[in-house]
């Protein structure tokens, strides 16, 4: 009769404790023994063992029986019967059994031989399993070294596999599988694809990570292009991991009447990253000239909380990016800047460059390079309490022409300016609960202009200026629970600018708008200031439901004592009194947010108004906006602009999503683009469809038509992130 230990009634602790010796004095598996370890090599970890029976046989063989478990290092096994050999060193084991290492890769199979370090043996009936997503089904497995797991008669797939013996949405069925778990490498001989059990391709000899590798060389991803311009076309990317830092894809792109090879170069330092792309094209478009274009872009950790950031771009011509649908952009700008942000600091410095586009821009006359240097600091005086804060700019741009400028036009002017502004601000709680703001400043700006022949080339300007602002907030709750805030607004101000004309180049456009109402002036920059006494006076109101929506509205209006120059017709801020601004938003319990901004005059005619609508839901994600300007030549607008835009997509199923685009331009009455969308998407496979219509025409832009096809086997790529159905194996 053979001795029996049973640990049926034990507790796990007290069984860990006991077991464990015996395993380790069975094993002869010593770390003390180990005299001299050759440089490179680990001493192996002992092996532990926990069982609900466990007994030696007459044959001096350590038998496991019951939620058998063990452990040895990152490698976890699981199985019904294990029989451990002292003298052969052999593990034989009892199915199911079960082997995780590094909570990645897991083994299942029916029956096992392994060696006591679990590094070299068979297993029969296994299946491995990468990341609970792609399987890899085999008649049999061989471990070698524990490093190479070779599969023979495998079928590899990451869709569910139906108890029903119905075929996966696809597979890949190989002659012999080597895992190579250093590398992480997947190695194939005699592989066939196959969708559903119908052969598509055959591979004598594949190559693929394992899904466990994030960054590996080969092939990513095709898709299939078709466009009215270039024709049917192949996008084939190929990535390669030039180290642990850097790589390279590199996409060439045959089509019918493009030959194109795009480049991506991607390198992460200590400090900061770079991301170089761009493309070389020949084309029927333009056949007898070489087309492409060159993006580099990168931000650096410099020196005391210093970053340094670059966004370069070029390209050949007007056309290239809407001709292969890489950007609707109609000016190409390059920057480079350095800055420092601290909680009561601003340190900024920048370079543009900018290429125009458009067909009704000259680049001789457009500033092609602005300089520009920012400092702004907040100081919290004692004596005289309140906040002070500093500001310095300037800026400094030039154009390609040498022509003179006009009182209408710019033409080759170049400018210069250097603006300090001091302000001081002070905060009091007036008697009845008025919210008071006191602002006193002053603003300093010089200009140097040259190539001008309307004004002088040497102006100075001296602005002090002043506001005093009220606010009475008001909170009542109604009888359902839910909270309104009522708070008008009053501020009186007063600006006056002392000195010479100056030409408006950087504020020729201004927006009116929450935002900016109290400021005291709402120009952008500080080319053009708003001068003379104002009133403005309004009121905000608040909303919030128990049941969980919302609404927030402003109604504001700005009186000036004399009519301000420099404001468009659509801005709404021309002429001696402001229009009326009306703005609010609206947030419901399903999602769905409304925003809207109107500006009225005094006839209550609309001058601009827009409204803007999101919505997110379980199966709908909906953004739309519509947009009417009246007409404006200060503004290049000869008519009147009404525009419709919308994105969206419908999840018809688990698995099907349809998409939608469209910009539409009601005054003309036509669509300047859009697109349609229809994806699927589930634990196996990702599909994509598209199709886009491009409908705007110039002289260097063509209309065209795209489509747009790819299909991707989920499983040996890195994860999206996104949740993805599951195909049923429900036949009801």
């Amino acid at each position: 009769m053979p001795k029996t230990v049973n640990f049926k009634n034990w507790k796990r602790g007290a069984l860990l404790s006991t077991v464990v010796p015996l395993w380790l004095g069975l094993s002869a598996i010593s770390a003390a023994s180990q005299t001299a370890v050759p440089q490179g090599e680990s001493i192996d970890t002992p092996a532990m063992l926990v069982a609900d029976r466990v007994f030696v046989s007459p044959d001096r063989k350590l038998v496991a029986e019951g939620n058998v478990e063990a452990f040895q290092g990152d490698v976890r096994l699981q199985a019904r019967r294990i029989t451990y050999d002292r003298q052969t060193g052999l593990l034989k084991m009892e199915g199911p059994i079960r082997i995780d290492q590094s909570g990645s890769i897991t083994v299942l199979a029916t029956a096992a031989e392994l060696d006591s370090g679990l590094r070299n043996g068979i297993l029969r009936g296994a299946r491995m399993v990468f990341d609970q997503q792609v399987q890899l089904a085999a008649l049999q497995m061989t471990r070698v070294e524990g490093r190479y797991s070779q599969l023979y008669k495998t079928a590899v797939t990451s869709c569910d596999v139906c108890s029903d013996g119905s075929a996966p949405l696809w597979q890949i069925r190989a002659e012999r599988i080597t895992h190579d778990q250093t590398e992480r490498q997947l190695y194939f001989e005699g592989a066939q694809l196959l969708i559903k059990d119908v052969p598509v391709f055959y591979f004598p000899a594949l190559r693929l990570p394992d899904p466990t590798l994030e960054r590996a060389d080969g092939f990513l991803t095709p898709s299939l292009f078709s466009s009215s311009n270039l024709g049917v076309g192949l996008k084939l990317p190929y990535f390669v991991t030039i180290g642990p830092d850097k790589d390279l894809t590199i996409t060439p792109y045959l089509a019918g009447k493009t030959t194109t090879l795009e480049l991506r170069y991607r390198q992460a330092f200590r400090t900061g990253n770079i991301e170089i792309s761009g493309a070389f094209s020949r084309d029927d478009i333009q056949p007898d000239d070489g087309r492409g274009f060159l993006s580099a872009a990168g931000r650096f950790d410099i020196w005391r909380d210093f970053k340094l950031e670059f966004d370069l771009n070029t390209v050949s011509d007007d056309a290239y990016l809407a001709d292969y649908d890489i950007s609707d952009t109609d000016r190409i700008r390059s920057e480079l800047s350095i800055s420092r942000v601290r909680r009561d600091q601003l340190i900024q410095g920048n370079i543009y460059n900018y290429k125009t586009l458009r067909d009704t821009e000259n680049q001789d006359f457009i500033p092609s390079t602005i300089l520009t240097g920012t400092f702004e600091h907040r100081l919290f005086p004692k004596h005289i309490g309140g906040e002070v804060r500093l500001k310095l700019n300037a800026t400094q741009f030039t154009r390609k022409s040498s022509l003179d400028a006009t009182a209408t036009d710019p033409n080759g002017r170049d400018v210069t300016r250097v603006s300090a502004d001091v302000i001081w601000l002070r905060s009091w709680i007036l008697p009845y609960g008025v919210e008071t703001n006191w602002t006193v400043g002053l603003g300093l700006d010089s200009f140097a202009l040259s190539d001008d022949g309307a004004f002088d080339n040497d102006a100075t300007r001296v602005t002090p200026k002043t506001a005093l602002t009220f606010r009475r907030p008001m909170t009542r709750q109604t009888a359902s629970g839910a909270v309104q805030v009522l708070e008008p607004i009053l501020q009186v101000g007063w600006t006056d600018v002392n000195g010479d004309d100056t030409p408006n180049e950087a504020s020729n456009i201004s927006e009116y708008d929450q935002g900016n109402l109290l400021a005291l002036s709402r120009f952008p920059e500080t080319d053009a200031r708003e001068d003379g006494k104002t009133l403005i006076y309004g009121v905000n109101f608040s909303h919030f439901d128990t049941s969980g929506w919302y609404a927030t509205g402003t109604i504001a209006q700005i009186r000036r004592d004399e009519a301000q120059p420099g404001f468009t017709l659509s801005s709404g801020l021309d002429g001696q009194n402001s229009n009326l601004l009306v703005a609010g938003q609206i947030g419901l319990r399903n999602n769905l947010t409304l925003t809207a901004r109107s500006i009225f005059d005094e006839e209550w005619s609309v001058s601009k108004a827009e409204f803007r609508g999101d919505l997110n839901r379980d199966r709908v994600s909906l953004a739309g906006s519509y947009l009417w300007l009246q007409a404006d030549p200060a503004e290049n607008r000869a008519q009147e602009t009404s525009e419709l835009w919308f994105d969206g997509s419908y999840a018809l199923n688990q698995t099907w999503r349809a998409g939608a685009n469209m910009r539409y331009d009601i005054t003309d009455g036509r669509a300047t683009r859009a697109g349609l969308g229809l994806s699927y998407r589930n634990e196996c496979v990702t599909l994509d469809l598209s199709v886009s219509r491009r409908y705007t025409s110039t002289t260097s832009v063509e209309p065209s038509t795209d489509f747009g096809f790819t299909l991707s086997l989920n499983g040996f790529s890195v994860k999206s992130g996104n949740t993805t159905s599951r195909r049923s194996c429900s036949k009801t």
